[in-house]
């Protein structure tokens, strides 16, 4: 990708090596390692079964009951959510930190894509945050961990990101590549955009008479809509003469990488479709190169009859 010397986003909160908020618990003890709740991927062994999740459930069970949800999760009790240790800090300054540079203007690239879709219907594109941190952090959603995998939370409409994660996506998902890793951005800038049309909140509102089962199927038609929306990004930075040779293919490699049935057959040994939260590897793949294909979000349409 074409990266170089462009714009970046003025979105970017760096709290990278500052303390890791005033939450307790964090996401990597207890978050995921039960059977409570809807499990979202991070492929991690013990962890949450997946790689590029967000974590709207964190969201959603606050909203839902008021609770923290790592409470919920862990049968812990933590220190609540009003306080916290991090500050904002201004990104460095461009070309002193290469992939914080890359991350800025991969996130602008969304943000002028997304504020053209928008815009041609009439409409207003307020782009999110995006937070670069190491270890773990405070969110909107509770404590962000490096555990957790880049997630976006819908309650303070944010994207959370420790960078390392980029070398597990490398190292132990086969998925090199700077298009792979613009890709997961993408895709979390997805449910960004999901949360501003009404998708997200829909969710939060019907989860409540569903089935765990209906939920995670749910879910999983939400995750395939991110990722069809990360190929219309994807589709327009092809337009722009932005890409290299391959950069396509690493992003739908990444994409068959972290499939639900593909995480689950590495670490479980077996795949059980009904846990699936995010979709298949076939049907991330799919989806992602509709969006690639076509560029149009209308056919993003992963609510409508099967997937």
């Amino acid at each position: 990708m074409k990266w170089q010397g462009r714009e970046r986003s003025s979105n970017i909160e760096d709290r990278r090596g500052q303390a890791g908020g005033g939450l307790g618990g964090g996401l990597g003890g207890g978050f995921g390692r039960g059977g409570g709740g809807m499990r979202l991927p991070t492929g991690r062994s013990g962890g949450i079964g997946g790689v590029i999740g967000i974590v709207v459930v964190l969201g959603i069970i606050w909203a839902l009951t008021g609770q923290n949800p790592i409470d919920i999760l862990t049968g812990g009790t933590s220190a609540g959510t009003t306080t916290s240790s991090s500050s904002s800090s201004a990104p460095p300054a461009a070309g002193e930190d290469e992939m914080a540079d890359f991350v800025g203007v991969v996130v602008k690239e969304t943000e002028d894509v997304w504020t053209q879709k928008f815009a041609a219907a009439g409409q207003t594109y307020t782009p999110p945050g995006v937070v670069l941190f190491s270890g773990a952090t405070a969110s909107g959603c509770g404590q962000a961990s490096a555990d957790s995998g880049p997630f976006y939370c819908p309650q303070d409409r944010k994207v959370y990101i420790d960078l390392s994660f980029y070398d597990q996506l490398r190292q132990q998902f086969g998925a090199p590549g700077d298009f792979a890793q613009a890709y997961v951005l993408a895709h979390e800038v997805g449910h960004h955009v999901q949360n501003l049309d009404g998708t997200l909140p829909r969710f939060d509102a019907e989860r409540a008479n569903m089935s765990a089962e209906d939920a995670n199927a749910y879910s999983v038609r939400i995750e395939l809509q991110a990722d069809c929306y990360a190929g219309v990004w994807a589709h327009e930075v092809g337009r722009e003469n932005l890409l290299d040779s391959g950069d396509m293919e690493e992003a739908i490699n990444a994409a068959n990488s972290i499939g639900d049935d593909t995480l689950q057959r590495q670490t479980q040994g077996e795949a059980v479709p009904r846990t699936f939260t995010h979709g298949t590897s076939e049907q991330r793949k799919a989806w992602l190169q509709r969006g690639m294909a076509s560029g149009n979000p209308a056919d993003c349409d992963t609510f409508s009859g099967s997937i």
